[in-house]
């Protein structure tokens, strides 16, 4: 018989979402239990893959207001945070450089107008700066005499994933944090099995959470997608002889690219998602657009040496937008759809959940009105999940073993 330990809070899921909550709140005190399918490495993760660019201004050209201001207290989240772990983490605010062909420079009047239109017109003022030819030299030397223009995006970041993933879990763990790894598919019933008693539960398990976030059926009877995976594609090069200083974004009509350059001469390549839920490996037309545009901007990526060639899906609603929903009677707090911005918005959406987490140990019964909830109107849900509780997803709620 599996011995029970008890916990004030189990989080299910140890990608990004999970291991800043699992910190989040141990170092508040609670006592923490986290359980994940894979392993500590993270490896099955949206945030092992990506180029972790903290980049508000940036995304706004493509995202919605609140990811912009999410994105903004962030920042200023990772910011100190950072400092508060006990291993350093690569993490610069060096801005992000926007360039383009000539042939492309339509792309630049709707990439800008668009930013225009959705970030605080003071965010504009401070961070957006126009560059001539020389402008992008004395920015980036190393493409000196190669684009005419760009634009500047001050004061934009970025930092090292897999290092704040590491660092994340290794601080956790010294503050207490109780780690279960390979689990398998695990769900709040699903606890007891794994001899984990728990007040409240945490789920940050991206689509590994698709069936709760089921949304209400249509006229038709048909459960309409509360939650789906954009195909994102990923390539890490190391390329010594490419020296840029920060993430560099190539504007083209068809498949935009980022460059963000890693410690250790390392370059994280990628594009916009694929509205796919495919999980396949990188398709050779894939791989070839996205190295050709990285030599496209430096001849130097010719001689890199191609490391990985990553292919993830990231969790996103039907309104591309991160929410918490909070079932107090089953006890049970779900953090879903940071899409495509994960590392940009993450700390502030954590956070806000976290502050959930806690007023439900407490015994709030308002715990869904935190401040948080005046802060991000409407990202905090209130909700009882009742097809759940008929699909017997928390069936063990009524004996006592989760409470």
């Amino acid at each position: 018989m599996t011995a029970v330990q008890s916990f004030d809070v189990a989080v299910l899921g140890a990608g990004l979402a999970g291991r800043l909550s699992a910190w989040h709140l141990v170092r508040a005190g609670v006592r923490v239990a986290l359980i994940e399918r894979g392993g500590p490495d993270g490896s099955g993760s949206a945030a092992h893959v990506a180029a972790a660019m903290l980049a508000p201004l940036a995304e706004s050209a493509i995202a919605e207001r609140r990811i912009v201001d999410l994105g903004i207290a962030s920042v200023d989240l990772w910011r100190t945070w950072l400092k508060e772990l006990p291993e350093p983490v690569f993490f610069q605010e060096d801005g992000t450089l926007v360039v383009w062909h000539a042939r492309d420079r339509s792309e630049v009047s709707l990439f800008t107008n668009r930013m225009r239109a959705v970030a605080p017109p003071e965010l504009v003022q401070q961070r957006l700066r126009a560059l001539d030819g020389k402008g992008v030299a004395d920015v980036e030397p190393e493409l000196a005499g190669r684009f005419g223009q760009g634009l500047l995006l001050q004061g934009e970041g970025q930092l090292d994933n897999r290092g704040a993933m590491r660092a994340l879990l290794a601080c956790a763990i010294s503050e207490g944090l109780h780690c279960i790894w390979e689990a398998g598919e695990v769900e709040a019933s699903s606890l007891p099995a794994l001899g984990i008693r728990a007040n409240v539960v945490l789920d940050c398990r991206g689509l590994g959470a698709r069936t709760a976030w089921a949304e209400p059926e249509d006229e038709n009877g048909r459960a309409l997608p509360g939650l789906r995976g954009l195909r994102g594609e990923v390539v890490r090069v190391h390329a010594p002889d490419v020296k840029l200083h920060r993430p560099v974004r190539l504007l083209h009509p068809r498949y935009p690219i980022y460059i963000a350059p890693k410690p250790n001469d390392l370059y994280v390549i990628g594009a916009t998602e694929i509205e796919s839920e495919d999980e396949s490996p990188m398709s050779v037309r894939s791989a070839l657009e996205l190295l050709s545009a990285a030599h496209s901007l430096h001849p130097a990526f010719g001689e890199a040496r191609v490391l990985e060639l990553n292919v993830q899906r990231r969790p996103t609603r039907p309104d591309h937008l991160p929410a918490i929903r909070v079932d107090q009677a089953t006890r049970v707090v779900r953090v879903n759809g940071l899409y495509r911005h994960g590392w940009l918005i993450a700390p502030a959406v954590t956070e806000a959940a976290c502050h959930v987490v806690r007023a439900m140990l407490e015994d709030d019964p308002a715990a869904h009105a935190v401040p948080d909830a005046l802060r991000w109107p409407g990202m905090i849900q209130p909700v009882r999940e009742v097809a759940s509780l008929a699909s017997g997803a928390l069936a063990d709620i009524g004996t006592g073993m989760l409470h």
